[in-house]
């Protein structure tokens, strides 16, 4: 395929310039002679591949230059029918990022095969790369899955599709289609691919199979190798261009979801579809971001380890060094854990993949911010979960904060009432307690109608208490995001943020711009109790992406002060894999009971 021509409108415009060819090459001193001549002389960096039988190359530089190379490959016959892939794109993020991917000087090396498939593992039969699997365009690929997913097939025939990727690779991306099956080796490097292709042939045997990976050269050989495997494997076929060819034929995504990672300082492309398949190896949330280059201490292999959750100088157990048991010993002892005092809970993270702490021996205690209540304050909140505060403290110190909205004294004097927390008994007219026996109360957002205020003293009302106050409170966010930050610069780092009722509104809504706020409010997961939802209207269910713990009354009634469906439709509006919903029938509080406090413990355990 031709490179684009809509390429060169801006002569100083960066690219990527993907490509590969099987064929024998005659003289390879004469083809090394010429990509080093070539690429040095239009300051071309990156990576290229010389074997007995091909060319892989992945280089960057100004478009024109990698223009200027197609035309110069193109003059040598070997080239023939080559799908040059050329992409315009920002330059290198950052230099550790240009490193890490090789496009930070060129490198031109001669090698034993463009892809480790044959020298890493002893196969019973060399597969053949004129015995590879037909070549599907992207239109004709995505035809045969339409089909399939328009038909319910019983046939033994049946299309199956198999990811000849690396494990990373597609934990951020895949193809997805009804009725289809698509297998994935999960491997950590392709020289892995023949083993699994052996110990799961029967798998495919007398199927349509169709293979795919991020440009092609991958599928080449290995289609080449299951067909070498004779009857029953004829039908073997492979995605020509592979997933960067599709996806410009579908720019939409097509039936392929998520991001094709790429080798190169891009280090993902997506479609027009924003979905996101990936998700933190520590805390669960939607993450598909490989930019940090967060690598497994054990094999190297990339792993997914969101912002929130990145500390420098943690260690990380991939998941298949997990599932082999590889640094399960070294990860509790890191941390001080005992394993059977963990053996009962069901962690939603296994030990195995939780961060070790900068070496640290001993198990670091989660900080958590908790924000009060309407009409409360630090002490006070800190009296009413003090018992919270007991059954945690071996894995949570709790921090307590005033609001910044203060509020005006209210009196009501009808029969025998409790003033704002004040432990008085007042009579029918009775004049209410001097100020300075009772504490300040505060709040994080207040109604539109009120103003600071420096009033000393009492305000009567004769209004009875209204349960749904709290949806008049909508203002005050920013003064009340303004303290936060303030709070987290001078007293932080937190790892969690507790919010209970109107401190739960207040913590959803920084949650909601979790991202935004990073470097300035970070935490790795929030406890909204008895929580509500104000100004998250044009907030889509499942979107907000935080950690989340979220506990209220069980059903109608139970909270008599704050809706059952008011709690529920603000934990609808968290993403769904990394949030959990506690519903208890003890009222307007944080239960510590069993089973409520062990669920809270279990929670706490991802982060630790």
């Amino acid at each position: 395929m031709e490179a684009n021509n809509n390429k060169t409108q801006n002569p100083e415009q960066y690219g990527v310039l993907l490509y590969y060819k099987y064929a024998q090459i005659p003289n390879l001193d004469s083809l090394l002679a010429f990509y080093e001549s070539n690429c040095n002389s239009l300051s071309l960096l990156g990576r290229v591949r010389l074997a007995p039988d091909g060319v892989n190359a992945t280089l960057g530089g100004l478009l024109t230059s990698l223009e200027k190379h197609i035309a110069a490959v193109k003059l040598n016959d070997l080239f023939d029918g080559t799908d040059f892939k050329l992409a315009s794109c920002q330059q290198p993020l950052n230099d550790a990022v240009a490193r890490e991917c090789g496009f930070a000087s060129l490198s031109i090396r001669a090698v034993k095969e463009l892809v480790s498939l044959i020298s890493c593992y002893p196969l019973s039969t060399t597969p053949q790369i004129s015995d590879a699997g037909k070549h599907l365009s992207a239109d004709e690929f995505h035809s045969l899955l339409q089909a399939a997913k328009e038909q319910h097939s019983t046939d033994d025939k049946k299309l199956v599709l198999v990811d000849a990727r690396n494990l990373y690779e597609t934990r951020i991306g895949k193809f997805h289609t009804p009725n289809v099956d698509t297998l994935d080796p999960e491997i950590r490097q392709y020289s892995d691919l023949p083993s699994w292709i052996d110990n799961n042939s029967e798998q495919l045997r007398g199927k349509n199979v169709l293979m795919y990976c991020t440009g092609g050269i991958r599928c080449e050989m290995a289609s080449a190798y299951l067909r070498s495997k004779g009857a029953g494997f004829e039908n073997v076929f492979q995605l020509y261009g592979g997933i960067q060819r599709y996806l410009e034929q579908f720019p939409d995504g097509g039936f392929f979801q998520g991001k094709n990672f790429v080798f190169d300082h891009r280090i993902s492309v997506g479609s027009t579809d924003e979905i996101v398949i990936g998700s933190c190896l520590l805390c669960g949330c939607s993450f598909d971001d490989y930019s940090p280059r967060c690598r497994c201490t054990h094999c190297r292999m990339l792993v997914l380890v969101c912002n929130v959750c990145q500390i420098k100088g943690d260690q990380y157990v991939c998941e298949l060094c997990q599932r082999h048991g590889k640094g399960t010993e070294s990860m509790l002892c890191s941390i001080n854990v005992n394993p059977q005092d963990v053996a009962g809970i069901e962690l939603k993270v296994p030990l195995d993949q939780m961060p070790q702490r900068n070496g640290n021996v001993n198990r670091k205690k989660l900080r958590i911010l908790c924000l009060h209540g309407f009409r409360q304050n630090a002490s006070s909140f800190k009296g009413r979960t003090s018992s919270l505060a007991k059954k945690l403290k071996q894995i949570a110190e709790l921090v307590f904060i005033n609001a910044p909205h203060e509020l005006q004294f209210i009196y009501q004097p009808s029969g025998s009432e409790s003033i704002n927390g004040c432990n008085s008994t007042l009579l029918q007219h009775n004049p209410p307690p001097p100020i300075e026996t009772c504490k300040k109360k505060f709040a994080w957002l207040v109604a539109p109608s009120s103003s600071p205020t420096d009033e000393t003293d009492w305000k009567t009302t004769d209004r009875p208490f209204d349960p749904l106050q709290y949806l008049d409170q909508t203002e005050g966010f920013d003064q009340s995001l303004t303290f936060l930050k303030k709070v987290f610069s001078e007293e932080g780092p937190f790892d969690g943020i507790l919010g209970f009722s109107q401190g739960a509104a207040m913590a959803a809504l920084v949650c909601a711009q979790r991202e935004k706020l990073h470097g300035e409010v970070d935490f790795r997961f929030a406890i909204l109790c008895s929580g509500f939802a104000v100004k998250l209207n044009k907030v889509k269910k499942g979107s907000i992406n935080c950690p989340s713990l979220h506990i209220f009354g069980s059903e109608p009634g139970k909270d008599r002060q704050i809706a059952n469906n008011a709690s529920r439709e603000l934990a609808s509006l968290f993403e769904d894999g990394c949030s959990v919903v506690i519903e208890h029938d003890s009222g307007h509080i944080v239960p510590t009971r069993s089973p409520y406090i062990d669920e809270i413990k279990e929670f706490l355990q991802r982060f630790l």
